[in-house]
C-alpha cells in the first residue's frame, strides 16, 4: 500500500494531473471517479488506483478485474493524487485517444463541432456530452482550444469524450478547406450579417463553428461559412454563452434528422 505522499507514484500522478505538457509526453490523461472510471475500457487502463476506503467497498473487485495494475493508497494520502475536493477514491491513468480530421467525418452525414479559441474546462466537456446526446459525429479544435485531456473538461464530459473522435488541427484554414471539399456545410454561430439557426436546413453533412467566449469567431475564420447563424434572444440578453449555444444548435440539426429525410451527399 502507498502510505506516503513522497512515493514515487503519488508525484507521477500529481503530476499527470496538473501538467499539460506531461501529459502529452506520456500519452496518458487522468480520469478520475467512479462513473469515469466505469466508462473506460479496461485495456486503456495502464494503471488503476484506489484508497483504502474503495478498497473495502462493493465496486473494488468490478473496477480491478481486467486492469493489468492496480494500487492500493492509504486514505491521507489519496488527495494527495486528487483534483476534486471530496474524492470518490478511485482514479484511473488512461491512454490517450487519437484521431484524424479524416476520421471525424466517416459517420455520413458527418455532424461536426468545430471549436476556435475554446478556453472554458466546462464548455469544452459540455459539448462533448451534448454533442454525444445530439449525435454529434465529431469535433474539431484549434490548437489553442483548451486541452480535452484536462482533469476539469474530462470531468465535464462525464464519459462522452471516450465515444466522441476529436482532434485538434494546426492549420485550421486548412482542415475548413478539407470538410468543404467533402461536402460538408460550414455554419459560422454569430451575431453580425446571420440569419435565424432554425432557417438552415441541417440534414447533410454540417459543422457548426463555435468561437471563443469573449471574442467569438475571427474575421477570417467566418469567412469560410458557407451562411453565418443566430440564436434569437428575448429580453436584454444578447447572445448564450459557447456551450449553450452550441447545444442548442446540435439539438435543433438531431432534431430536423429525425425527420428520416435521406442524406445527399
Amino acid at each position: 500500500m502507498i502510505a506516503s505522499t513522497s512515493n514515487k507514484q503519488v508525484k507521477y500522478v500529481s503530476s499527470l494531473v496538473k501538467k499539460g505538457k506531461m501529459r502529452r509526453e506520456e500519452d496518458l490523461f487522468v480520469a478520475e471517479g467512479l462513473r469515469m472510471c466505469r466508462e473506460i475500457p479496461k485495456n486503456q487502463i495502464q494503471a488503476l488506483y484506489v484508497s483504502e476506503t474503495f478498497r473495502k467497498g462493493e465496486h473494488f473487485t468490478q473496477m480491478a478485474q481486467g486492469v493489468s495494475k492496480v494500487e492500493v493508497v492509504a486514505d491521507s494520502v489519496f488527495g494527495a493524487l486528487s483534483d476534486t475536493r471530496t474524492p470518490q477514491g478511485v482514479l484511473a491513468l488512461v491512454r490517450q485517444l487519437h484521431y484524424t480530421l479524416e476520421e471525424t467525418i466517416l459517420a455520413a452525414p458527418p455532424h461536426l463541432m468545430i471549436l476556435e479559441h475554446l478556453q472554458d474546462p466546462g464548455n469544452l466537456g459540455t459539448i462533448f456530452r451534448a454533442g454525444e446526446g445530439a449525435g454529434v459525429t465529431g469535433i474539431v479544435m484549434d490548437s489553442d482550444t483548451v486541452e480535452v485531456y484536462s482533469p476539469k473538461v474530462i470531468r465535464a464530459t462525464m464519459g462522452s469524450v471516450l465515444r466522441i473522435p476529436f482532434v485538434y488541427v494546426e492549420d485550421l484554414k486548412e482542415a475548413l478547406l478539407f470538410l468543404k471539399k467533402k461536402g460538408v456545410q460550414l455554419y459560422a454561430a454569430c451575431l453580425e450579417d446571420s440569419q435565424d439557426y432554425d432557417q438552415e436546413d441541417y440534414r447533410g453533412g454540417i459543422g457548426f463553428l463555435i468561437g471563443n467566449e469573449a471574442n467569438g469567431l475571427r474575421p477570417e475564420t467566418r469567412a469560410y461559412a458557407d451562411a453565418r447563424i443566430r440564436i434569437p434572444m428575448e429580453g436584454e440578453v444578447e447572445s448564450l454563452n459557447a456551450a449553450m449555444a452550441a447545444t442548442v444548435l446540435m439539438f435543433e440539426a438531431a432534431r430536423q434528422r429525425r425527420r428520416g429525410i435521406p442524406w445527399r451527399g
